[in-house]
């Protein structure tokens, strides 16, 4: 790692922070430094983009403004807030740890290293992001942002792929860090790495430190930073099925209480890739036969290591309660029953075809 030289650190300091007070975005998370709403926005943009997070945000902060809104708030009524945004080890853990800081700590988000790190779901990211924004503390937050923005900057060629390499990063914020303006320091190295420092072709020339950047000084950028190539993804072909009956109740059902998308509800799906298989296990597992399957569309839904390749079908029946399932839990559904139930986006995109196709 090159180091910047002291009378240098002084200048980077200004020359970031400066261009964060004149160029940071406005953003919802930004309007104070409450640490709750700084916790929740930190948590909502891990593997989620910006623009995505901001009306999820919005509803969230509507519905739970407070620690003690959230802490006292059913799983059910979570998920559906959650929904659609993925990751929901996510909101289960920000639901326990927020609990436990109104029960230990009187609804009051602690301040120390120690504390917080000691919260469920809360990562040496996450701590040091709250400390720093709300607190005002002079802790490193890194991210992939950060990783980016200062393996170019101090030349660093470690791995950012390989979890040890963090420490690396950690220790060259701690150095840098500006403890008169912590909170804008640590956002201002996100927000540059968001909006300048990319990751490919990155925007020097609007750089407002590329003057303090070794890998531009040697045109070095592009190659920087290493990061190996993450494995090859899974793809599973699946058929789900919305069984609707004359009356508009159609059949969903519970995902385990562990593993993918806990807890949320589903349409009966399978991983068969036929139309006759799918009929064959209706039968087996459900004894439903369903002679009037009708394809209503295609659904691919990527996660981080595996894709869902999804062929919806609709099948008419008399009386959807004939759908049996023993180790699910089961709920006999109309359209305006949705709102209280949370599906994943596959899920909800499978309705979708439903309403569109499935009614013609």
């Amino acid at each position: 790692m090159k180091k910047l030289a002291s009378n240098n650190i002084e200048q980077f300091r200004e020359d970031l922070v400066n261009w964060f007070i004149e160029e940071q975005r406005e953003l919802p998370w930004r309007l104070n430094k409450d640490p709750y709403r700084v916790w929740v926005s930190e948590i909502m943009l891990q593997q989620t983009r910006v623009d995505t997070v901001i009306p999820y945000y919005e509803r969230f902060m509507e519905w739970f403004p407070t620690i003690e809104d959230f802490a006292e708030a059913d799983e059910e009524r979570i998920l559906k807030a959650w929904e659609g945004l993925g990751y929901y080890s996510r909101v289960r853990n920000l639901h326990s740890a927020v609990k436990e800081v109104k029960e230990s700590y009187g609804g009051v988000v602690p301040n120390t290293p120690e504390e917080i790190s000691r919260l469920k779901g809360v990562g040496p990211y996450t701590a040091g992001a709250i400390l720093s924004i709300a607190y005002g503390l002079p802790e490193p937050a890194v991210d992939g942002n950060v990783m980016r923005v200062l393996s170019r900057i101090l030349e660093i060629y470690d791995d950012i792929a390989k979890p040890a390499t963090r420490k690396i990063f950690e220790q060259a914020v701690r150095e840098l860090i500006d403890h008169d303006h912590t909170s804008e320091f640590n956002q201002a190295l996100m927000e540059l790495g968001a909006l300048i420092c990319t990751p490919t072709k990155p925007s020097c020339l609007l750089c407002p430190v590329r003057e303090h950047c070794q890998a531009f000084e040697k045109g070095l950028q592009q190659e920087l930073p290493v990061k190996t190539k993450a494995k090859k993804v899974k793809t599973v072909h699946l058929s789900a099925v919305v069984i609707v009956d004359p009356s508009g109740r159609m059949v969903i059902q519970k995902r385990p209480s562990s593993g993918l998308l806990a807890g949320l509800w589903e349409f009966p799906n399978y991983e068969v890739d036929s139309l006759e298989k799918l009929k064959q296990v209706m039968a087996r597992d459900n004894h439903i036969v369903l002679e009037d399957l009708r394809p209503i569309g295609k659904i691919s839904h990527v996660f981080s290591h595996l894709i869902w390749e999804i062929t919806a079908y609709e099948a008419k029946v008399e009386n959807v309660e004939q759908f049996t399932e023993t180790n699910r839990k089961i709920a006999f559904v109309r359209d305006e029953d949705f709102q209280h139930y949370a599906l994943p986006v596959s899920h909800q995109k499978i309705y979708e075809a439903h309403v569109i196709n499935g009614k013609q």
